[in-house]
């Protein structure tokens, strides 16, 4: 199995996402002849630029980077611009038992590294990307999921009760209070990725795009890669195409990862006085339901709306995913009902049989690395994942907490994982609780 999902998911036309209007965004030819690099990367997002970067300005190596559409088409240009604390679906209790205090310290030191990694590339090249101010709100979606903040907020954060959410800017029919958490900021994330893109060239990396790996086998002193119009041989080889992984480029990550679809809406500019009269914090924000919603403002006055859940890419099933996604922004957001949504979109996040990343060399793979499994939160994990890998790759020390070095274990029945998917989607929704009513378009 190449794919979990139907061909619509993965064809490489752009997608309609907010992110890439009025961008000039890259058409890179794809790769021909008899390629030669030090190290060659598979996927040309955040973590495999970040990896490119890092390897060609710290440690003098030579860097192909392939694309099966172009940088930016999958993950790293369809996101919410959410750059923050994540990367693993486990509580904090979970990786204390898997990992033990030290472990869990060191994870969460990774976690805050990831966003200063971003916030220093942002400076350190110019890329004019934040769109707004630090922190995040973790809004409750019942009374007894904001007893359960009480009781496991992480250290730091900022407990607002549903009776005051509404001084905060944070109110609405679906919330019942909140933590609010000092770290991480919210981004453009097709401005990052051209910026990251632009200083990885700058350092010497090729970068192609229209260039999807058809084979990939050991060769002498390393690896080869073939692609439709050619090839390129490397020492080194590093997969980073998460969600829109080849399950067989290596097939040891076949199973291993579970591709989930993610819907983004934009609403048209809201005036003053509708901003006023709805959910008016500037933060970056989500939900605590396991079938969550996140949204923030844009700085435009737009309004941005995301949600998981979908098994399906075929138009028809995406087309009642985008309805869904529509009425549950009514629900929770009733002020905008009648406000007119301007673009939607979808994209694959990944989660592993582990619930956690995976950093680090493919089992039995001599010269064969692997970064993904991001669990929709790849902005700031992703990238500082992709600059670790190339530090491991490049025998230099690296910041990679054992949660990340652990290889994700394999998931049962792997054919079977949308239809696992499903059922799992109907507990959560029962789970979860109702919405608020949907007041319907105005």
């Amino acid at each position: 199995m190449r794919h979990l999902y139907e061909d619509a998911a993965f064809a490489p036309d752009w997608p309609d996402s907010h992110w890439v209007q009025g961008k000039a965004l890259p058409e890179l030819p794809p790769a021909t002849g008899g390629l030669r690099a030090d190290v060659a990367v598979i996927g040309a997002g955040y973590a495999g630029l970040n990896a490119a970067l890092v390897l060609a300005r710290d440690h003098g190596r030579s860097v192909v980077v392939l694309d099966a559409a172009q940088p930016g088409w999958g993950a790293s240009g369809r996101n919410g611009g959410f750059c923050c604390l994540g990367g693993a679906k486990l509580s904090a209790a979970a990786i204390r038992r898997r990992t033990g205090d030290a472990g869990l310290t060191a994870w969460q030191r990774f976690e805050r590294a990831a966003i200063d990694h971003v916030a220093g590339l942002l400076d350190a090249h110019a890329i004019d990307a934040r769109q707004g101010p630090e922190g995040e709100a973790l809004l409750a979606h019942s009374p007894a999921a904001f007893r359960a903040l009480e009781r496991q907020a992480a250290p730091g954060a900022r407990l607002i009760p549903g009776g005051a959410l509404a001084e905060h800017g944070l109110a609405g029919p679906g919330f019942h209070g909140a933590a609010l958490a000092s770290q991480g900021f919210p981004l453009d994330p097709m401005a990052y990725l051209l910026g990251l893109l632009a200083a990885a060239q700058a350092a010497g990396v090729r970068v192609a795009g229209q260039s999807p790996v058809t084979a990939l086998v050991p060769a002498p002193g390393g690896w080869r890669l073939r692609l439709p119009a050619g090839e390129v041989t490397a020492a080194q080889v590093l997969v980073a195409t998460n969600g829109y992984a080849d399950e067989t480029l290596p097939g040891w990550i076949g199973g291993r990862i579970l591709p989930v679809l993610s819907t983004i809406l934009v609403t048209r500019p809201l005036t003053a006085a509708e901003r006023a009269a709805g959910f008016a914090s500037p933060l970056m924000s989500y939900d605590t339901r396991e079938l969550l919603h996140y949204f923030r403002h844009l700085p435009d006055g737009r309004f941005l709306f995301g949600m998981r859940g979908g098994i399906s890419a075929a138009p028809a099933a995406m087309a009642a995913t985008h309805a869904r996604a529509r009425a549950r922004f009514r629900a929770l957001f009733p002020a905008w009902a009648g406000v007119a949504v301007e673009r939607q979109w979808s994209g694959l996040a990944c989660l592993t049989g582990s619930l956690a990343p995976y950093v680090g060399p493919v089992p039995g793979a001599e010269g064969l690395f692997a970064a993904f499994g991001w669990h929709g939160n790849g902005v700031a994990a992703g990238s500082y994942g992709g600059a670790q890998v190339a530090r491991l790759m490049a025998g230099a020390a690296a910041d990679l907490p054992a949660l990340v070095r652990q290889p994700p274990r394999r998931l049962p029945l792997p054919r079977l994982r949308r239809a696992g998917l499903a059922l799992a989607y109907r507990l959560y929704g029962l789970t979860d609780g109702p919405l608020p009513p949907d007041p319907g378009p105005a």
